[in-house]
């Protein structure tokens, strides 16, 4: 005669090989509510995306101050020497 099912889960469960499968995780016990949003996380999102362009436009300002300084300083050096740039590459 076999053992009863109840008796058998029983088993499996305080062994721990079947527990796992009969419990669900705090993260998927429900779904997320879109009519109500996090502002808290918008705000982040938000907030994080403004603060990454500011700083990308900075360094781009920063990038062409240095590259005009180098051109101009280049020029005034070939204005000097009366040499061209690709005459000192050669």
């Amino acid at each position: 005669m076999a053992p009863p099912l109840g008796l058998v889960k029983r088993l499996l469960l305080r062994s721990g090989s079947l527990s796992h499968t009969l419990t669900r995780s705090a993260f998927i016990a429900r779904n997320p509510d879109h009519t109500k949003p996090n502002w808290g996380k918008v705000g982040l999102t938000f907030g994080t995306a403004a603060a990454l362009w500011v700083l990308l436009f900075k360094q781009h300002n920063e990038d062409v101050m240095e590259y005009e300084r180098r051109r101009e300083e280049r020029e005034k050096h070939d204005a000097c020497t009366g040499c061209s740039y690709v005459d000192n590459m050669l």
